[in-house]
Order: structure tokens, then sequence, then C-alpha cells
């Protein structure tokens, strides 16, 4: 502990120092991390080589590491642009769209952050960061939106989520990968792909049988009671699944979700050194959630104007858009690592993320809208648990035999495109309340 304590000082002075090899073997790099690493890009110490070590040598490091170290910083003036526009009262489609390029370079520092102090943590703790940061943006977007009462634009945000990680990035990651490696074997780990499935399909049933239970009940708007009782209920069930899940991937079989180590000594090999200290890296991780939060706020409030001004419905845009432009960085690690023929780490970052989604940011939600006061229950409707079942049950059936081709991975597309087509022609406007099977909402409950 004393020699990591050593590190975190040289490299609050600015002294980029890689760890030990024995500390470096027991980080135990999740394929969350190796995927974020492939869009990363090497520092250069030339341009601070003439700058004395101290503090400012050690801002400057810093703001080197996480501004410049990403192949994403392109895009960092869209977060300056989105607060100008928002301050100045732009065009509100304007400040929409800014603020989503602008959570794009977020979300993948926040895995870098997450990254950096795992290094001086440990891989426990660093797993756990991840567990709970690994999707900031969906979670974050859905504690704005319950606090202004949108539990549609919650549901939705969430589900196209789960849509996008299973059909569009896992999808689009084995066709990619098959293509590339025709004339090879692509074979994966079954057993972590089983234990995201397992997870799934209860997530599932959680979901499916509130929406049963609405059409057994029959129309009266008392039946709302029961539902969201049902869906407490089995969010508290997927949230203790989530929990024995952590204690799985962290403790018992860490073994089957830590990635393997490149033998050809690639880039993502070579990502195994701290480049920011650890209480710098705390200090950028409670900074980046901010600017994430307030862009946040921007999206949820701005997301109706966008939709009115140009013409497309606000469930496409928030099941559609939202998850693709959020995670963009997060998807193309995955298919950058299919074209390598890594499957494991593909299906680790696709999986990992819809299981994440489905089993701890959904229930989380529930729970915080009932401390909150609000009634949002598991119930997604016919058409959105429908599609959630399609894409669970398609993903499951093409991991069940370990290889991978890029038929899989057309079909998947294929999918995603047909679901994607059905929320364009549906224009459901966004309401504080959720439509029930009969024309009822879950506000018609009684008090």
């Amino acid at each position: 502990m004393a020699s990591q304590d050593h590190q975190a000082w040289l490299l609050e002075q600015g002294n980029i120092k890689v760890l030990s090899r024995e500390h470096r073997h027991g980080h135990g790099r999740t394929a969350h991390n190796m995927s974020s690493s492939s869009l990363r890009k090497k520092s250069n110490p030339r341009l601070l080589s003439k700058i004395q070590p101290g503090v400012v040598r050690s801002i400057l490091t810093n703001f080197q590491e996480v501004f410049l170290g990403t192949k994403l910083s392109v895009l960092f003036p869209a977060v300056l642009l989105a607060i100008i526009a928002q301050l100045y009262h732009f065009g509100r489609p304007w400040v929409f769209a800014l603020s989503l390029l602008g959570l794009t370079p977020l979300a993948e520092r926040v895995s870098f952050l997450t990254e950096q102090i795992a290094y001086f943590t440990g891989p426990t703790v660093g797993g756990l960061l991840n567990a709970t940061c690994g999707n900031a943006t969906e979670l974050i977007i859905a504690i704005f939106a319950l606090s202004q009462n949108k539990v549609a634009l919650v549901k939705y945000s969430l589900l196209g989520s789960i849509l996008s990680n299973l059909l569009l990035v896992l999808g689009s990651s084995l066709f990619c990968g098959g293509i590339a490696n025709l004339r090879l074997e692509q074979k994966y780990d079954r057993r972590q792909a089983d234990v995201n499935s397992m997870l799934l399909l209860l997530g599932l049933l959680c979901h499916m049988l509130p929406l049963l239970f609405r059409y057994a009940a029959g129309s009266t708007a008392l039946a709302a009671v029961p539902t969201l009782n049902l869906s407490r209920a089995s969010s508290i069930v997927m949230l203790i699944a989530y929990i024995g899940y952590i204690v799985f991937q962290l403790f018992t079989h860490r073994q089957l979700f830590e990635a393997e180590e490149d033998p050809e000594g690639d880039d993502v090999s070579s990502e195994e050194t701290a480049v920011i200290g650890l209480w710098s890296g705390i200090a950028w991780l409670v900074g980046m959630t901010v600017v994430i939060a307030l862009l946040s706020g921007y999206v949820v409030g701005t997301i109706e104007a966008a939709s009115e001004s140009w013409g497309i419905s606000v469930s496409f845009i928030s099941i559609i858009l939202l998850p693709i432009v959020g995670n963009a960085a997060e998807h193309a690690g995955a298919i950058i690592f299919a074209f390598k023929n890594k499957l494991d780490i593909t299906l680790g970052v696709a999986l990992g993320s819809a299981t994440q989604i489905s089993m701890f940011v959904v229930p989380f939600c529930v729970i915080m809208a009932w401390i909150m006061g609000m009634k949002m229950d598991l119930n997604f409707n016919l058409l959105e648990t429908g599609s959630l079942a399609v894409a669970i049950i398609v993903t499951a059936f093409s991991l069940q035999d370990g290889t991978s081709h890029y038929m899989k991975g057309l079909v998947m597309l294929l999918c995603y495109i047909v679901i994607g087509s059905c929320f364009w022609v549906t224009n459901i406007p966004l309401r504080s309340t959720w439509p029930g099977v009969f024309g009822h909402t879950v506000n018609d409950i009684p008090a």
C-alpha cells in the first residue's frame, strides 16, 4: 500500500510511472476497460518536457491525459457550445444536439477515470466502480427525467440502451468481425454469455409479469395498484440478483470476466500504466459527472422541442438516437475488437452493459421513483416489451453454441432495423404518465 501511495504522489507531481508487475497483474482488466482503451491515444511527453515538476506541470499533465488522451477529443468543444447555446437561448434543438455530442467523449472519459482509480484501489473496488459508473450517462439522464416526472422518457431511454447493446452493438460487431475474419474460426467463452443471458431472461420475466397481470386483471383501473406493487417487488428481486452478479463477477468467478492479455503486445496491453494520480482521478471523475449531469438536464429539457422541430417522434429519439450517440465510444470499441477476432471482449462490453441497465439501472429507477413519490412500474407496454423479448431471445439463441459468423450479426442488425422502423412510425407524445394496456395510466392509481 505504501508503494501505491508513493506512485500516486509521483503521478501528482507530473511523473508518469509504470506500476509494478505484481500490481499490474492484479489489476484484472475487464472487457469494458479494454474496449474503452481502444479509443485512447498516448500523450506526447515532449509537450511538457520543458516545464519543471510542480503544481503547474501536474495540472497540465492531467489536462493533457484527460482531454487529449482520447480519439474523441474533437467532440469536447460540443460541451462548451451546448452550455453557450443554453445560456444565450439559442434554438432548443441545437442545445439538444450539442448536448448529445458532448456526452459521447464524457462517457468514454468516465470509463478511463474509473480504470485509473482502479490501479490504486485494486481490482475489487475498481470493479465496483465500473459496475456502478459503466452506464453513468443513462443513469443520470434517467434521474433527471424522473425529477421532471417524465417517466415515459426514462422507460424509453433505458429500453433503447438495452436494445442498442444487444442488437446494434453486438450485431454490428459480429457482422464486421465475421466479414473481417472469413477464413478464421471465431470462438468465444460461452460461460460469460450464459450468465448474462440468464440475468437478461430474469429481467424480461420481471417486465412481462406486470404486463400480463394487466391483461389478466381486466380493464379496471384498480389493477394498476397490484401492478405497481408487483413491479416494486420485482425491482427489489432484480437488485438482489445484480448484487449476486457482482459477487460472482468480482469474487467467486472473476476469471470468467477478466479479459485475456494480448500476447502480441498491441496498444491494449501497453495501456497498463497509470497516467494520473489517485486523487486527481477522483477529482476529475467528480467533475466529469457534474458536467454529464448538466448536459443530461439539457437533453431532458429539450427533447420535446427537438422532436417537434425535426419531425421525429420522441419514442424514436429516446429509443434509437439517445443510445447510439451516448454510447458511441463503447460501441466503437466493441467493433474494433471484433475486427481483431477478440469476441470475448466484444461480448463482455455488449452483454455486460445490457445486463447492467436491465438488472441495475431499471430497478434502481423504479425504487427511486417510489422514494420520490412517483408511480413508475415495470410495465413497458406491449410494443416495447415485445421488442425487448425478441432482442433477448434472438441474442440468447445466437450465442448458445460458442461460435460466431457474419450471418448472426446480420440477423441481429436486421432485427434492430425493423424495431427502429416501428418506433419511427410510432408517434406517442411524451407525457408524465405512461399509457396502460387498456387506456388507463399508472397515475390512475387512487391515493
